[in-house]
């Protein structure tokens, strides 16, 4: 009964995600058909930068325009909007999320496997390129305040084990759930559960550990509040979270119409460390600067990587 009422709200979820997606993007299909190029972004800091700093690429380099999707919610309606022809260039991906989601695959730990699989399966399957990684790994990761971590000699998670039976944790609303790399299979891999669990919405999971409201939280590794909020990340020291190593993907029809799209994208590979990433996160989480401004400004200070073709 229960395996029933779960199925029943996963439906209801990818049912209103497709309307959601129909209803949200107007317009858009003309655009693309006009030779527009759009690129998808997401509720995320740092989904809206990276998706910016390709469309300020792309524009630098050619006298195209290049519209931009925010606020995709999740990444089936990120995936809905390149397949939909509501736009072309998903500005980022992580390979956790698609092999688990779009794919439906086992959770894969391995970073390079995981990368190759991803680069395959939407070249043959989805006809779409998936660049090499920007440079960092965004998986997800427990942290604790550092006044925490320092009074109970916490540094990676095994060390909560002697303590979880007494610590609150908050924990992104879509990971109770999720096969393979999910709350059950978290509590069979370290073999222990904390005193209650709190399902929220990833953004209020940096407020709540910082005002001592949650003993832990599961975050982002790339957060930008992490540095904020003096929070400590503690090591996966049984490798428990696979990678979601991010990486840009494109509809190959765009590399057929314009192939120096191509070029232009790869100069963004490898140039975002996960410092880099989490600095710029930084800028818009506490400095409260636009990602769009933020992007810009690091691809002035590094020239655009204009010489990174030679």
């Amino acid at each position: 009964m229960k395996e029933f009422k779960r199925l029943k709200i996963i439906a209801l979820f990818i049912a209103v995600s497709i309307l959601t997606t129909a209803c949200s993007l107007p317009g858009l299909e003309k655009k693309i058909d006009e030779g527009g190029l759009v690129v998808t972004s997401g509720t995320t800091t740092e989904m809206q930068i990276l998706g910016h700093a390709v469309a300020e690429m792309i524009e630098h380099y050619t006298d195209k325009k290049v519209g931009i999707i925010s606020n995709l919610g999740s990444s089936i309606l990120n995936h809905q909007a390149l397949t939909r022809g509501d736009a072309n260039i998903a500005g980022v991906k992580y390979t956790g999320t698609e092999i688990t989601g779009i794919l439906q695959m086992d959770p894969i730990t391995d970073p390079e496997k995981a990368m190759k699989i991803c680069t395959e399966e939407y070249d043959k399957n989805l006809g779409m390129k998936w660049y090499k990684s920007y440079g960092f790994n965004n998986t997800y990761a427990f942290m604790v305040t550092k006044e925490f971590s320092e009074k109970n000699g916490v540094t990676k998670i095994s060390d909560l084990k002697d303590m979880a039976a007494d610590l609150t944790a908050g924990v992104d609303t879509s990971w109770i759930n999720r096969e393979g790399d999910g709350y059950e299979d978290f509590k069979k891999a370290y073999d222990f559960d904390f005193k209650r669990v709190y399902p929220m919405q990833i953004g209020l999971v940096y407020d709540a550990v910082q005002a001592n409201q949650m003993d832990v939280v599961l975050g982002y590794s790339t957060d930008g509040r992490i540095a904020s909020y003096e929070l400590v990340v503690l090591e996966d020291d049984l490798n428990f979270f696979p990678s979601y190593d991010a990486a840009p993907v494109i509809n190959k029809k765009v590399l057929e119409d314009y192939p120096e799209v191509d070029d232009i994208i790869k100069k963004l590979e490898g140039k975002i460390t996960p410092e880099i990433m989490r600095e710029l996160n930084y800028k818009s989480d506490n400095d409260l600067i636009e990602p769009k401004n933020i992007a810009i400004e690091f691809l002035e200070e590094n020239n655009y990587f204009e010489k990174e073709d030679e």
